[in-house]
């Protein structure tokens, strides 16, 4: 071989790197974080992570310039695919009860590189978010007070017309998000408590909102004289469909939260169904007042709701509007930042980024120099760049998480039970029972049982059938179905998008195609079905599977290939920024990285509740250095 050109030896070993598992057994309830959250605590994440800026201003911009009326129909679709990856987290979230949500669940299932991927797409997904949030809030607090604030800042600065940076800086947005920052670093309790507060304020005006709008809704609004029901057609509410996910945004917050919770095994999968219940409830009901109220066509996309209000007469009714939506906002500020830092803490403390952003307060047990960083780095993005061309990042990252989650899921139910489920040697097993007597012989020959197949194994009563499955290498039957599947919904997605317009495919041609990817979905699901799950009662586990993850895999995927090219080109800048982040530092600090290095010092910090903090050390020796055991005397 050539030298300085890599072995086939080290490329495989480098290739294994990429796909490190993180073993299932470390995801216990041990944790260095506080759990203090309740069932009703993350509910109110959940909603309040939701039912936000989404509401007051998503609505108004998509009803007026995307979908008209039929923004209804946008996000029903939207919620219905949110459930669906929904359960995919809610059952993570329960049998992994460990913070860092998307990444956490794609690294325990897929592999580091993937699990890298998602971690870092979920950073710029929450930065953006919250940047975007807060300038919302900052144009609310100013439409109240008739732009002063704008008008002054321009004024005493001047409007800058420069590429990527706003027209001029947005102090007050800054400012929010460090004081939400401050409230969020002195614990999770302070930060429940006050999303309490603000979420019940955020619920009355809601509630307010529906019942006049709907006192004052006019049915001639969705008439023909005013452009119909559905004005932009399918592709205008598909289109708003994909814009729509924005909203159901916050969910997830409750899966990176599980580790802080009390029952995460009860709590996560109930908080999460109902607080997207609630915030679907509320889109959907707000969305079919606000276009009832005046033509779809004449709102104001920055404030509609108020504006619609004061369409009508009520102009007292938008102030009310005006401060449920900078209480809604608000919970959303805060709780994008009470989740980012426990991304970042997640793979710092997996060794993927920086290991100073692992470190946890004695005190208020929380991942304080995350909270700190990240805070100022969000404040900075909505203090100074222009966030309307960055706001689709959004909708890509939280599609791509969703997908790769539900993935995870069909990936895990046909694996082998981790060996952790098995007692440990601190918990010995129980001690088996001795047969000695010829009566305890019958007894055992009587009451043997075959034993059950195992996950990723052909179910026993289809092998005369499907016998040729069982031939190949054990898990390649499952792993071959599971890329046929992916594959044929991405090709499958592509037809349905593009098959009459880029594609220029003759009618013939796209029922064809479509139907040669229809069958090759449906067989990979059939196959899939075919082979046994893990099963375990302790826990939530979604039912249908791969039916239901593979729906959300298809809609997900179809969904963001409705997004414009442009923000596939930001997000591939994105993605190679993150890859040298990864090679460049995370592929060689990792723990699992760490775990095959011999004669490695691994140092932990735990802190205890009682606030102390103990550092543990640990050195792996190699097998040739442990000392090997004196042969007992006779």
């Amino acid at each position: 071989m050539a030298s300085g050109l890599p072995s086939t030896a080290g490329l495989a070993r480098f290739c294994q790197k990429l796909k490190r598992l993180k073993p299932l057994e470390e995801a216990t309830m041990e944790t260095s974080l506080q759990r203090c959250l309740s069932a009703l605590d993350l509910t109110l994440l959940g909603v309040g992570a939701m039912v936000g800026s989404g509401l007051y201003v998503l609505t108004g911009t998509v009803a007026k310039e995307i979908t008209g009326p039929a923004v209804i129909v946008s996000f029903t679709v939207a919620a219905v695919a949110s459930l669906l990856a929904a359960l995919c987290y809610a059952e993570f979230g329960a049998r992994v009860p460990r913070t860092g949500s998307a990444y956490l669940f794609t690294y325990v299932s897929m592999g580091e590189l993937w699990a890298f991927v998602i971690g870092w797409n979920l950073v710029l997904e929450y930065v953006i978010a919250g940047a975007a949030v807060a300038r919302a809030w900052s144009g609310y607090l100013d439409a109240m007070f008739d732009h002063h604030i704008r008008n002054f800042t321009e004024a005493h600065v001047g409007i800058w017309q420069v590429p990527l940076l706003a027209r001029y800086p947005d102090f007050l947005a800054a400012s929010i998000l460090l004081l939400a920052s401050t409230f969020v670093s002195c614990g999770a309790r302070v930060s429940s408590w006050l999303n309490h507060t603000l979420s019940a304020i955020s619920m009355v005006v809601i509630l307010f909102i529906i019942i006049l709008g709907f006192v004052l809704a006019r049915l001639h609004n969705w008439g023909e004289e005013e452009g119909g029901f559905a004005p932009f057609g399918f592709s205008g509410i598909m289109s708003g469909t994909a814009t729509c996910f924005y909203a159901f945004v916050g969910f997830d917050v409750i899966a990176a939260s599980s580790e802080e919770a009390r029952n995460p095994k009860r709590d996560v999968p109930l908080a999460i169904a109902i607080s997207l219940g609630l915030a679907a409830s509320a889109y959907i009901l707000v969305s079919t007042v606000l276009t009832l109220m005046v033509p779809w066509h004449s709102l104001d996309p920055n404030s509609a709701l108020a504006d619609a209000f004061y369409q009508r007469g009520y102009s007292w009714a938008g102030y009310l509007v005006a401060t449920g939506s900078i209480c809604a906002m608000t919970t959303v500020l805060l709780n994008g930042l009470f989740c980012l830092p426990r991304i970042i803490y997640a793979m710092a403390a997996d060794g993927l980024f920086f290991q100073a952003f692992a470190y946890v307060h004695p005190r208020t047990q929380v991942p304080l120099v995350g909270i700190l960083v990240f805070g100022v780095l969000t404040a900075l993005v909505a203090l100074l760049l222009d966030l309307e061309a960055l706001v689709q990042f959004l909708s890509i990252g939280t599609l791509l998480a969703y997908t790769f989650v539900a993935i995870s899921i069909i990936v895990l139910r046909f694996q082998k039970a981790p060996l952790s489920s098995s007692p440990s040697p601190a918990s010995p097993r129980p001690a088996a029972k001795e047969y000695n007597s010829f009566s305890d012989h019958i007894e055992l020959v009587g009451t043997e049982q075959v034993p059950a197949p195992e996950p990723g194994q052909l179910r026993p009563a289809l092998r005369p059938y499907l016998g040729f499955l069982d031939r190949c290498s054990p898990g390649v039957a499952v792993a071959s179905a599971i890329c046929v599947l992916v594959a044929s919904a991405i090709t499958l997605g592509c037809v349905l998008i593009f098959g009459d317009s880029a594609l220029h495919l003759p009618r013939w041609g796209y029922i064809l195609l479509l139907l040669l990817c229809g069958i090759m979905f449906l067989l990979s699901l059939l196959v899939l079905g075919a082979h046994q799950q893990q099963r375990q009662q302790d826990t939530f586990q979604i039912p249908m599977v791969p039916l239901i993850p593979s729906l959300s895999i298809l809609l997900n995927i179809c969904l963001m290939l409705k997004l414009s090219y442009l923000t596939w080109v930001r997000f591939s800048i994105w993605l190679l920024i993150g890859l040298l982040v990864y090679f460049g530092y995370g592929i060689w600090h990792s723990k699992e990285n760490q775990r095959e290095l011999p004669g490695v010092t691994i140092t932990r910090y735990v802190v205890f509740p009682s606030g102390s903090l103990e550092e543990t050390v640990q050195v792996v020796q190699p097998p040739s250095q442990v000392p090997a055991q004196e042969p007992s005397s006779p």
